[in-house]
């Protein structure tokens, strides 16, 4: 608070009606008015506010006629002897205008208005800024810079790793963090009036990434890439410019994960098998420029099913009606894709692969076993309810596991799933919510004849492939989910192995599909038959 010094000279019949005047004005004049208050113009927080006050004061006491208005509304003041003070409890933010008046005596003139005996003006921003972080919305790469961006308050000061910056006239800021710990950052904004708003964010880092526009990989399983010269098969056709990608197994059909994992059913379930050691792999793989998609066979699984049932754990399978762990064509077993805890192993082992460095995870067996729907129990849906929002409801925990490492997921999905999607659970327009991208498995050798109108798929790959294509495309579309079709270069039924490739590749190219996971259980693929990556459309 500070005293202006300014005083007004006042006279005991000031106001009053004439014949009043003769009587009083006999008398002294009265002590002058003191004023004091914060300085005009200020701008108050919440804090500041609480504790400003205005006064006026005289030595002979402040005449009842005199009182605060604030925006030409009267306010409740504290009276004493000598002093008027008033002192806001809160404010709305905005410009305020405080005057001190005069009330005139009532009089025959009814046209007299109160006397302005001083003023101030202020302001209230009693609201702290808002902080929207724009960017880094996803993983970093460690050691390489990080720019942070987004929005708060138009002028205020930003703080972030004690960098600061001053917000523009958007309350758009950004700044660069050249070497940032992966935690937890805080984010601080001060705005001008002095009010404060933080925020954390955790700045996740992996190892090395590697971006590709068009995806053109082929399946790799861990024990060919643990074998030098399926290995080395693999890297020259990167370095002839045919693939960018390779899609590397992280857990098989068998349950087996080919490094030696943390997580705690991993290794209680006897499912590592350490043929490789993820990490260096990624590094390697990352070096050299080439995409990794990592494949995890999520609900088939030999490994964690005969572990469950041995452990008292039999609500995590698929049962038969009798209560006995589902087969089917299968070995034991199929996992319940409902269980919280199969659930939650799945995405840990992603989750740890993400964290590697592992660009992609591509998502396989993510559906029910074969077989009529009547004959499958899965402790957590009831037995009338349909099975597809399960695998919905896991691609959606997927995605929201993943988002923060950056990491893009696609699933492995039937070919029939996108006209018959009961048949297998796998509801394409609503898993394709939470996917980056689908991969339908439309090898030509797997298709009966008539399907989709064409005689023999396998004799006529490119037809096969053509018309798939067009049903998967109708699925998607209004979202952005991409098509990256599992396309097979196989000895399976095989009556003329490159063309077939070429074919399939053609007949995807031409459905504006330019992208593909190639499928050779064996890892022998006949280079010959692929195209070279158009020059600037692969990084």
């Amino acid at each position: 608070m500070r005293r202006n010094g300014q005083r007004i000279g006042t006279w005991l019949c000031a106001g009053f009606a004439a014949v009043a005047v003769l009587t009083a004005c006999q008398g002294e004049p009265e002590a002058p008015l003191e004023f004091a208050g914060p300085e005009d113009g200020t701008l108050f927080n919440a804090d500041t506010l609480g504790e400003a006050a205005w006064e006026v004061s005289s030595d002979d006491g402040v005449p009842e006629t005199v009182g605060f208005v604030l925006d030409a509304h009267a306010v409740d003041a504290d009276r004493d002897a000598g002093t008027l003070r008033w002192s806001p409890d809160t404010l709305d933010d905005g410009e305020y205008h405080l005057a001190v008046q005069r009330t005139p005596v009532e009089t025959d003139d009814e046209a007299a208005e109160p006397e302005v005996l001083h003023e101030w003006r202020f302001a209230v921003d009693a609201t702290p800024p808002e902080i929207e972080l724009i960017s880094p919305d996803s993983a970093v790469v460690a050691g390489e810079p990080v720019v942070v961006a987004g929005t708060t308050e138009p002028g205020a000061a930003v703080t972030v790793a004690d960098q600061e910056t001053t917000a523009d006239q958007d309350g758009g800021f950004e700044l660069e963090l050249t070497d940032a710990p992966e935690g937890e950052l805080q984010i601080v904004a001060v705005d001008a009036a002095g009010n404060s708003s933080d925020d954390a964010f955790t700045l996740v880092t992996v190892p090395s990434r590697v971006e590709v526009d068009l995806v053109r990989s082929v399946h790799v399983t861990p024990h060919a890439w643990a074998t030098p010269s399926f290995r080395e098969r693999i890297l020259a056709m990167v370095d002839d410019g045919i693939i960018n990608s390779i899609a590397l197994t992280l857990k098989d059909e068998g349950g087996r994960i080919g490094w030696n994992s943390e997580v705690e059913l991993a290794i209680e379930s006897g499912a590592n098998e350490g043929v490789y050691d993820l990490e260096e792999t990624i590094a390697f793989l990352h070096e050299r420029g080439i995409h990794v998609a990592g494949r995890i066979v999520a609900f088939r699984d030999p490994k964690l099913g005969p572990w469950a049932r041995d452990n008292g754990h039999l609500d995590w399978l698929v049962q038969t009606t009798d209560g006995e762990p589902y087969t089917g064509r299968y070995e034991c077993c199929f996992t319940n894709f409902s269980h919280p805890d199969v659930i939650e192993y799945n995405l840990a082992i992603a989750e740890e692969a993400a964290r590697a460095g592992v660009d992609d995870i591509l998502w396989d067996y993510i559906r029910k076993p074969d077989g009529p729907r009547a004959n499958l129990v899965l402790e957590g849906i009831p037995n009338d309810e349909p099975l597809e929002p399960a695998i919905i409801e896991f691609t959606r925990l997927a995605d929201e596991r993943l988002s923060k490492y950056g990491v893009r997921h696609g699933a492995s999905l039937y070919g029939i799933a996108a006209d018959r999607p009961t048949q297998i659970a796998q509801d394409v327009p609503g898993m394709s919510q939470y996917l980056d991208y689908v991969a339908p498995m439309i090898y030509p050798s797997h298709w009966g004849p008539g399907e989709y109108g064409v005689a023999d798929p396998n004799r006529q790959p490119y037809d096969i492939i053509d018309a798939t294509l067009q049903v998967w495309k109708a699925q998607v579309e209004g979202t952005d989910t991409r098509i990256v079709p599992w396309l097979e270069d196989t000895t399976y039924r095989a009556w003329d192995r490159p063309h077939q490739v070429r074919e399939q590749i053609r007949a995807a190219r031409d459905q504006g599909v330019e992208e593909f996971l190639m499928w050779d259980p064996g890892v022998r693929y006949t280079p010959d038959a692929y195209d070279t990556i158009p020059q600037g459309r692969d990084e």
